[in-house]
Order: structure tokens, then C-alpha cells, then sequence
């Protein structure tokens, strides 16, 4: 302090002193406001068929319960750069016009980014739309090639892995363990054929065979009294290593277990099989994710769950990288070669520039346990063998991302 000319005491102003004196009120008021990224999530509303053998049904909140929990880490670490996450979720139900529902979601500002747990028809009607033409759009729902391939889009990356991703996991397996020979059954409704031709292309890629193939209609036949003959007949065929069963609806495949003509493995959509999550999944500080899901959610984390979380988080580590919460700073970020991102995975993951699908490892489960995590020990990529997994980029015909 010092007298000033009238005698009155005043303040010696030191600069880089004046903020520590000043009140918690002046303090509150010279803080930046944090700048704030909104994540939309869009799910289509899908009528699931009754589970066989009282098993637990899809969760209607699958997907969306990992979008919160990502919006909530997110939250957590963007705190420290002066960043805050909103999520703001859409339900379209069976039926609905998904392209309306985003146009009035648009009415409020364009969404920069969107989370997508939808049918692939669904995710492109989104991609196409004149409302989305400034979004970047997550698909964590849609595993179709088609997507990662001739119909894919410049602003359309994907989250959840392709049926071909996990097809290759399975048979990496196969191959290693020299389970070469399958015997392919089949479900009737479109998905099924789906995964059944990427599992055929899976074999080929990787030197298995299938050496015979049968299809098996669930409806009109009670399995639980039936399965004993029923899949006696369906499995009888040429000698096999495992039997392959395409069944994404879950019709039948859980009772075709135990219930083959021959004493074999059955793989693929039951039995062992290729997923991006699981409840077994624990390595890699997994099971800290695991818990924390269960907390917010009051159930087990699956794959459509880590996917939305993955999504979230993904946008949120951009733009935490950054320091920035400038939408197009973030999307060119999460689409450059540079961009990695943590997954409790145990590898740094990626969206491949020619397609935009996430590059991931993949776990091969059986109830209870992780039999193995893919690639395969032994499977060799020139660039990372992550990209042993799926559509590599001489093999694409996407064109909209530079590929």
C-alpha cells in the first residue's frame, strides 16, 4: 500500500496479483463458458421376435445406454480443456418416416453429429438427406458390406463392425486351429443369407471350405420337443470340422448346440461366436468399462451398447485432442489417417480413410469366457493386421470417401 496525494490509502496494482483478490463472484464471471458439442443419437424402433428358450430379449434401450455412458466420459475428461457434451436422442418407431424425424430434429440447427442404430436402408436415407448434408453420421447398428462398400458416403463412418469383419475373426480361428471344413446351415430371412455369403466369402479369403450347405425354417416346428431329430437331419452330410450356423434372428441356432448329427463345434451366429463386446470380455481395463456400464444401466454391456458408447467417445477424444468444440475442426480430425482412439481393446483403433469403418480387434465367446481376440496370431497385414478383418482397401468399391 501507499498514501495517495489526499492523504487516503489505495491500492498498489501488481499485475497478475489483481485475480487472486478478487471475489468468487468476479472469479465465476472471468471463467470462459465451455464450449459445448451436441451428439445426437437416432434409433429406429425395431420388432424383435420372442427369444426361444426364455432367454433374456434385446433390451430396448440397446445402443442408447452406451451413447450415455459415453456422453458421461466424455463429459469427465473434456471438464480439464474447458469442453462439455450433450446427447439428444430420437426413437423412431416401426413404420415411421426416419427422413421426417430428422428433418425436424434439423429445424433447430443441422446436427453436426449423429449416432445411427438403424437398418442399412435407413442409414443411407440419413446420409442422402439435404438435412444431413453437414452431419457426420456414427453407424453403430448396420453391419452390412454394402455400406462399407459400393454404398458407402463420405460423411458415413462405422462404429459397430461389418458381418465380413466378424466372418473373418471366426474363420482366422478356424483356420489356426485347422478347422477347415464346414458344414453351413442356414436361416430363411435376408440377414441370415447375408452372413451366410460373407462367411463364404470368409473361407475363401482364407483357405477353408465348405463342403456342404443345408437351410433349417423355424416357423411352424416347436424346437424344444423337435431339436433331438430335427437337427439330426439338417447336420448329416460330408465330413466336417465345425457346423456354421447363420441364424441373426436367433430362431434356432441355440438349440442346433449339442444336437448335431456328428460331435462338433457349431460356430457363427450361436455357438462360438464373432462379436466387437461381450460380457466376458475383461482385458485391457474392459472389466472398468463393464462396471461402469452395468452402474448406469442396471445390465450387461453388448456389442449395439459399446458401439454407441464408442461413437460418443470417439467424437469426444477429437475433440478433446483439439481443445476445440468447432464441428468441422472435430470431423476432420475423426476422418484424417492421424486419428486414434482408445477402445479397451488393447490397441489404438482408427476409421480406415477408403471406407470409414473402424479398424478393431474382435473377440471369438462362448458364454462365459473369451476363447480368442482376432487377428490371429500369424495373420500378417502390410500395414496393421488389424485390417485382416473385413473389406481391405484394394478390394472396396467405395469411391465417396478418396478410396
Amino acid at each position: 500500500m501507499r498514501l495517495c496525494a489526499a492523504g487516503l490509502r489505495c491500492a498498489l496494482v501488481i499485475p497478475g496479483i489483481t485475480s487472486l483478490l478478487a471475489g468468487p463472484a468476479d472469479a465465476q464471471a472471468a471463467k470462459p463458458a465451455a464450449a459445448s458439442v451436441a451428439i445426437h443419437y437416432i434409433e429406429r424402433r425395431i420388432e424383435r421376435p420372442t427369444p426361444l428358450n426364455n432367454e433374456d430379449p434385446i433390451p430396448d434401450d440397446e445402443g442408447l445406454k452406451g451413447a450415455e455412458l459415453g456422453i458421461k466420459d466424455s463429459n469427465a475428461t473434456g471438464r480439464f480443456v474447458g469442453l462439455s457434451f450433450t446427447l439428444k436422442p430420437t426413437i423412431v418407431e416401426a413404420g415411421a418416416d426416419i427422413r421426417a424425424a430428422f428433418a425436424d430434429i434439423a429445424k433447430g440447427g443441422p446436427p453436426r453429429f449423429a449416432v445411427v442404430n438403424a437398418p442399412a436402408d435407413d442409414v443411407l436415407a440419413l446420409a442422402d438427406s439435404e438435412e444431413g448434408r453437414e452431419t457426420v453420421f456414427l453407424n453403430v447398428g448396420a453391419t452390412d458390406m454394402r455400406l462399407r462398400d459400393g454404398d458407402c458416403r463420405a460423411r458415413l463412418l462405422h462404429v459397430i463392425p461389418s458381418r465380413d469383419m466378424l466372418a473373418d475373426a471366426l474363420m482366422q480361428l478356424l483356420v489356426f486351429k485347422r478347422w477347415t471344413r464346414l458344414l453351413l446351415v442356414s436361416g430363411p430371412n435376408p440377414a441370415d443369407g447375408l452372413y451366410a455369403e460373407a462367411l463364404r466369402r470368409s473361407a475363401k479369403k482364407f483357405g477353408a471350405k465348405i463342403v456342404a450347405e443345408t437351410s433349417f425354417d423355424a416357423r411352424g416346428a416347436d424346437l424344444r420337443d423337435s431339436a433331438l431329430r430335427e437337427f439330426a437331419l439338417v447336420t448329416r452330410g460330408p465330413e466336417h470340422d465345425v457346423v456354421a450356423v447363420a441364424d441373426e434372428a436367433g430362431e434356432f441356432g441355440t438349440n442346433l448346440v449339442y444336437n448335431t448329427a456328428s460331435p462338433r463345434p457349431v460356430v457363427g451366429t450361436q455357438g462360438l461366436t464373432p462379436a466387437a463386446w461381450g460380457r466376458a470380455v475383461e482385458a485391457w481395463a474392459a472389466a472398468q468399462l463393464q462396471q461402469r456400464f452395468r452402474k448406469l444401466a442396471g445390465r450387461t454391456m453388448l456389442p449395439v451398447d459399446w458401439a454407441g458408447w464408442m461413437a460418443v467417445h470417439a467424437v469426444g477424444e477429437a475433440a478433446v485432442q483439439l481443445k476445440s468444440g468447432d464441428p468441422a475442426a472435430i470431423k476432420d480430425l475423426m476422418l484424417s489417417p492421424k486419428f486414434e482412439v482408445g477402445g479397451f481393446k488393447g490397441r489404438s483403433l482408427s476409421f480406415r480413410p477408403w471406407n470409414g469403418q473402424l479398424r478393431q480387434p474382435l473377440y471369438l465367446l462362448w458364454p462365459g469366457a473369451v476363447v480368442a481376440a482376432a487377428p490371429i496370431e500369424g495373420f500378417l497385414h502390410r500395414r496393421t493386421e488389424l485390417d485382416t478383418l473385413g473389406l481391405d482397401q484394394p478390394e472396396s468399391a467405395c469411391k465417396a470417401m478418396g478410396g
